[in-house]
């Protein structure tokens, strides 16, 4: 070791000199014996050397014993080998030597088998991860918050607990959003049938070749059949109207309902409610024809069923057949359409040979309400105007009524039963034409008619007798000047007419020209309305023949008038606009 020195200041010394060993610190000279129990605390965290070579000795004792069975394992697997060799394999089949393993054991089989006991126990310990135990100690009211009022059954609800909560917004879900078709299971044996026009099968493609021609349009929409014939999306409305209450005059209860949703581009021209189910057929100009389910209590109120377009076509006149399987679209066009709902096919009835002439456009028409007949407006006005006739299954001409007089045909109506109809001249020349004669049986005039604009008949002779003249009681006329002359039928008979009959009524509630007369279902009221002033509509009740005062008020929110119709029960009216907007009223008495 190198020597180490120490320097010093003393006086005759030199300045460094040499240290011994014996005086250098060694390193933990000055760290204390740790005592006993510290080092019990470090052999147990720590081991010591002793510990580790005893379970040094135990691991190799172990390892040892292992090696050792297995040899005798393998010592006996060899004695069985050569027992199995002395006792002659030889002589033995190949079949009996091999076998093939196809199936589990029994024993696999009972494992993998779990009792339905247990199942059950499993599901019942293991709820769904969306189920939480502390929404039974929730409480939610529905009356404070707005969005929540609509999952109440009844006005008064106000607090539920977290599991009915849970359950309602289920619910709400699967109403605005419902299971889509593909997903559903199909029915085994389900087949789709075709609707018919009639019993007898006919439809519009059984048709005279020398009368007509269909063309079979591109446009076409789902069928309508599983929607129509199902009793679960809509439920029927129609109840018998003779058992319908009076309706007192002068005062009626009358509430508004839920406006149809969905506004249509343009004006509404054509208003047809299905004669079986609460459906709204409408139309206009915009080429776009759109179903609504009346249903002012469902989450979307009186939502649209679905649509269907006829391009370049202004759509003037639509309806829906009595029977309630097609639809019939006119536009200013030398033919017209059938919409089948049954199929969702488009027929095009091209053109009516013999007439093409007459019959320049099928923009106004009328079906009889026996659903046989269809009724056209012809086009030419020479020698008065013309209507001419159809067969409304196969579009075959049957014949044709002519008025005298001068600006054409006005208007026309069908009688209740179907066979005959009242066809108007502008200057008030009306005639009763029966079908199935195919003759004028009657003729009469229009009382101060002064450009007649609209005609309409309504209510039911009493007894059910029928005059001859389809039974209907009460005829409307309406004119340029805005006056409704109402006469009653109850006295007239086919021998029995009069040339120039007295009106029971003339009305003089509106000031431009009448445009719209519709009577109720049962004939107690008819509505007067003008398109030609803002909120110009009336309701008359009849047999007293006087206006209600109580309604509408300078509030009823009407716009300009473009079509009314009523409801197939008569106590649901509906008034369309030219904003193209569709309200409704209910009648309650």
């Amino acid at each position: 070791m190198a020597p180490i020195f120490r320097g010093t200041r003393g006086p005759g010394s030199s300045y460094f000199e040499p240290v011994q060993d014996s005086q250098i610190p060694r390193k933990g000279a000055a760290l204390e014996v740790a005592d006993a129990k510290e080092l019990e605390l470090e052999k147990l965290v720590f081991g010591d050397e002793a510990g580790f070579h005893e379970e040094l000795r135990d691991y190799e004792d172990q390892l040892a014993a292992s090696f050792s069975s297995d040899d005798a394992q393998i010592e006996l697997g060899q004695d069985e080998a050569t027992a199995t060799e002395e006792g002659g394999l030889e002589g033995l089949d190949d079949a009996d030597l091999f076998f093939l393993d196809t199936k589990p054991s029994d024993s696999a089989k009972h494992q993998l088998t779990v009792p339905a006991s247990e199942e059950a126990t499993v599901e019942e310990k293991e709820p769904p991860a969306w189920i939480d135990s502390d929404d039974d100690q929730m409480a939610v009211s529905l009356a404070t918050q707005s969005r929540l009022r609509k999952l109440r059954t009844f006005e008064g609800e106000d607090v539920i607990t977290g599991k009915e909560y849970t359950k309602r917004l289920q619910e709400q879900f699967k109403r605005l959003y419902p299971v889509p078709e593909w997903a559903k299971p199909k029915k085994a044996g389900h087949r789709k049938k075709r609707r018919r026009m009639s019993e007898s099968g006919s439809s519009t493609d059984d048709v005279d070749s020398d009368n007509m021609s269909i063309d079979e349009d591109e446009i076409s929409t789902q069928p309508l059949a599983k929607l129509l014939q199902s009793t679960e999306p809509l439920t029927a409305i129609i109840t018998s109207s003779e058992a319908r209450k009076k309706i007192r005059p002068e005062v009626i209860d009358i509430q508004r309902t839920k406006d149809v949703s969905g506004a249509n581009p343009s004006a509404i021209e054509s208003l047809t409610f299905h004669p079986t189910h609460p459906i709204l057929l409408s139309s206009g100009p915009s080429s776009l024809l759109t179903l609504h389910h009346i249903s002012p209590s469902a989450p979307t109120p009186n939502p649209v069923l679905t649509k269907l377009a006829i391009p370049h076509h202004s759509l003037r006149t639509s309806t829906i057949h009595p029977q309630g399987q097609h639809i019939y679209l006119g536009s200013r066009r030398r033919y017209f359409h059938i919409w089948d709902l049954g199929t969702g096919r488009v027929a095009r009835v091209t053109r009516i040979y013999g007439h093409a002439d007459e019959q320049r456009t099928c923009e106004r028409f009328k079906l009889s309400p026996c659903g046989r007949y269809m009724a056209l407006v012809g086009s030419a006005r020479k020698g008065g105007g013309a209507v001419n006739i159809l067969d409304a299954r196969t579009g075959q001409w049957i014949c044709q009524a002519r008025v005298e007089g001068r600006g054409g045909v006005a208007d026309l109506v069908w009688w209740r039963d179907g066979e005959g109809l009242v066809v108007i001249g502008k200057g008030g020349q009306a005639i009763e034409y029966s079908v199935g004669d195919q003759q004028v049986v009657a003729r009469w005039q229009d009382e101060g008619a002064v450009g007649t604009t609209v005609v309409s008949m309504g209510g039911k002779i009493g007894g059910g007798s029928n005059n001859g003249l389809g039974g209907d009681r009460w005829i409307a006329v309406g004119s340029q000047s805005g006056i409704v002359n109402i006469y009653d039928r109850n006295q007239w008979s086919l021998a029995n007419v009069p040339a120039r009959p007295s009106p029971k009524k003339a009305l003089q509630q509106l000031v431009t020209p009448t445009s719209h007369l519709e009577f109720s279902p049962d004939g107690q009221l008819v509505v007067v309305a003008s398109r030609w002033k803002k909120d110009a509509l009336r309701l008359v009740h009849l047999p007293s023949c006087t206006v209600y005062r109580n309604w509408p008020t300078s509030g009823t929110p009407f716009g300009r008038i473009s079509s009314v119709a009523w409801g197939a029960e008569g106590g649901l009216l509906a008034v369309a606009n030219e904003q193209g907007k569709i309200r409704l009223w209910e009648v309650r008495g």
